[in-house]
């Protein structure tokens, strides 16, 4: 079902190195190296030629998964996974795809993470580069094919190969040209240059790897060009992994010619944004490049040639490399995600207020049924506005200096109590140092009030600038409180859909509900949610991740007396060593029950329970940290018990599983109830 001439590009692949590859990779010469396939699942089949494992419909039926595991691996230095891998599909378009999944299993984690997935089908061999960031864990690679519809289809891996380094770095000595890509163009196109290969009509200079005939570089070559600026472009592999450093390169053109070399970035979106182009031809010889480059999150590096005519000579490029320090070339001062963000737990980090004394005050609240603490756990700024007696009072909270011509995230928490009027509560500015400019460019018009909410705000400005926080009191009889927490600054867009996913340990239920599941589904099981729930006096105002997301409730309404809803985590693999369990619950009405999370061990009957709350807690989010250990596979379940009234409903939002014990220090309130505090005042 795979096609013979496939065959023949992956023999090229494996000529060089093929019985001497590095821990983690394997050809599938002779076998599986130290990759086996999972007994509970189909096994990867060796072709009997060798070059490939497969799965296909003639022995597997459509939703059956193939599993292959490797032995330990460890990446002590950053490295790059590379996969070379075909999917094929019956003729037409299909509703249900085959699916080829990559994981990685860490040793002291009891789920897997998702690096990668493909289910688009080829007719030729591709090639995934994935970024590992380096780690003193231990883990396993996992490769999971997941058949498809249709007796014609079928998933095979060709290679996988894991060697040190960045997956954008290249020095284009192996066929495979590092996931490297040309995008085609009728006249301009980039093509491998040195070794035997002599398809140009322009001199083409030597390889500067090797400093020989023998090394190879890519090059684009003026000869063919037809029309005004045609453009060549060298695409790299998409970015997996967040990185910040100098990208490096060498790079040859013919000087006087009229040629354009520029490099790119370009996120999933298809956002260009130019980071470097040639200001000056250099000498004749290969010249270095340095570039700051920031990948907070997946994008590919694009080098373009764009040249005016036929007479543009041609444009040369070899060895690019990466380095997470700063580049030499560069004076200005990195930016620091840590030093521009703060969730003022022990002071303001960097942050300052104005000379004319202090508007914001650093507090801490202990949450109960009338008032709402920190917004995660501990202290927050307190803009004191209610008890301020002059009119027109301003309290500005300004943040650290960052450098310009940078596009910045900015996000933070808020809640606001109290204000008859929203304008001008709470603004934020942009404050230009070298021209001592204010540009207003986010203020609040409207917020359910006594709710941390969360803003996210994208700028970018030429010069450097601070952030600054305002709180403006109009008038005394208008004035209210205004809380802010958690303030983070990061580089790229706040919108940007390529953003990394979240850990597959962590849930916010804002997409969907992640990893858990519930046995029956009716008006009295769990509810994803947004906003207030129906019943007054009962029951969050939004959810803990951003007050406008997604959480998971019980409605009371819906439920008698005692009547229970279960929301169970889908199996978890057992490991040696502690578990940190946290989320945050809402537990707010006279009649609230009982929630309790309990572990229940693979094969056994019974339930552990590993933390309990009864009766009405607080009326904001707090958060909870279960410590337990489990050798066995295991499922974690979350049980609601509704209580005595319809004021009863109960919620939980942002769970996350972490390995190792917990570092920190869980809130607590003091518990009310409406009933007996005996835990058998409700049957279970």
């Amino acid at each position: 079902m795979l096609l013979r001439g496939v065959l023949l590009v992956v023999q090229a692949l494996q000529l060089a190195g093929a019985l001497d590859l590095p821990a983690g990779s394997c050809a599938f010469e002779e076998g599986t190296c130290a990759f086996d396939s999972v007994f509970a699942f189909l096994p990867w089949i060796l072709n009997e030629e060798g070059h490939y494992v497969y799965v296909d419909a003639s022995f597997a039926r459509q939703g059956e998964k193939a599993v292959l595991l490797s032995s330990d691996l460890q990446a002590e230095e950053w490295s790059c996974l590379r996969l070379v891998y075909q999917i094929t599909a019956a003729p037409g378009p299909p509703s249900h795809p085959s699916q080829l999944n990559l994981y990685v299993r860490f040793e002291d984690e009891s789920f897997d993470r998702l690096l990668w997935s493909a289910k688009k089908p080829s007719d030729s061999w591709l090639i995934a580069s994935l970024d590992l960031p380096n780690s003193s864990k231990k883990f396993k690679i996992l490769i999971e094919g997941i058949l498809g519809q249709g007796n014609t289809t079928s998933i095979a891996l060709f290679e996988i190969k894991m060697t040190t380094g960045y997956c954008i770095e290249c020095d284009f000595e192996e066929n495979h040209l590092c996931g490297f890509v040309n995008r085609w163009n009728p006249n301009v196109n980039w093509f491998v240059g040195g070794g035997t290969i002599r398809n140009s009509h322009s001199i083409l200079p030597q390889d500067h790897t090797f400093k020989n005939e023998l090394g190879h570089y890519m090059y684009v070559d003026s000869v063919y060009v037809k029309h005004f600026q045609e453009v060549a472009q060298l695409i790299s592999p998409m970015t997996t992994a967040p990185m910040s450093g100098c990208l490096s390169f060498y790079y040859q053109l013919q000087q006087g010619n009229d040629n354009f070399f520029s490099l790119y970035t370009r996120d999933v979106a298809g956002l260009y944004e130019e980071i470097w182009k040639v200001d000056n031809p250099g000498n004749a010889d290969w010249n270095l490049a340095e570039v700051e480059f920031s990948a907070p999150y997946p994008m590919e590096v694009i080098f373009e040639v764009a040249f005016n005519g036929p007479k543009g000579g041609y444009v040369a490029l070899d060895d690019i490399s990466f380095s997470p320090v700063r580049c030499q070339n560069q004076t200005e001062l990195p930016f620091s995600a840590v030093e521009a963000s703060c969730n003022f737990e022990e002071d303001l980090c960097n942050f300052y207020q104005d000379k004319e004394g202090p508007g914001w005050t650093r507090v801490k609240v202990k949450p109960n049924v009338y008032r709402a603490g920190d917004h995660t756990t501990g202290y927050y700024l307190l803009a004191n506005t209610k008890f301020t007696s002059q009119p027109g009072y301003i309290g500005r909270l300004y943040g650290p200096s960052l450098p310009g011509n940078l596009q910045y995230c900015l996000r933070f928490y808020y809640a606001i109590y109290g204000f008859l009027k929203m304008s001008d509560t709470l603004a934020v500015y942009i404050f230009e140092e070298n021209h001592v400019v204010q540009e207003k460019i986010w203020s609040l018009l409207e917020s359910p009030r006594g709710v941390w909410m969360q803003a996210e705000i994208t700028f970018k400005k030429p010069m450097p600038t601070k952030v600054v926080f305002m709180s403006l009191c109009k008038s005394f009889w208008d004035c209210g409180l205004v809380a802010l927490d958690d303030i983070t600054i990061q580089l790229g867009s706040c919108w940007s859909p390529e953003r990394l996913p979240p850990p597959p340990g962590e849930c916010t239920f804002d997409q969907d509900e992640c990893a858990f599941t519930q046995e029956k589904r009716n008006w009295s099981s769990w509810h994803r949610r947004r906003g207030e729930t129906p019943t007054s006096y009962t029951g969050p105002k939004g959810d803990h991740t951003t007050g406008v997301g997604y959480y998971m409730y019980i409605e009371a309404s819906h439920m008698v007396y005692g009547q229970k809803a279960h929301l169970q985590s889908k199996p978890l693999r057992g490991i040696p060593g502690k578990h940190c369990l946290t989320f945050f619950y809402h537990m707010y009405g006279a009649g609230t029950g009982l929630l309790s999370v309990y572990l229940k061990k693979e094969e056994d009957s019974e339930e552990s329970l590993l933390w309990r709350r009864r009766g009405e807690q607080s009326i904001s989010w707090l958060r909870a940290l279960i410590e337990y250990s489990c050798m066995q596979q295991h499922q974690i379940i979350f049980e609601a018990i509704r209580g005595t009234s319809i004021r009863s409903d109960i919620a939980i939002d942002d769970v996350k599983f972490q390995a190792g014990p917990c570092t920190e220090v869980e809130d607590t309130t003091q518990q009310s109830s409406g009933y007996s505090e005996d835990l058998n005042a409700i049957e279970y």
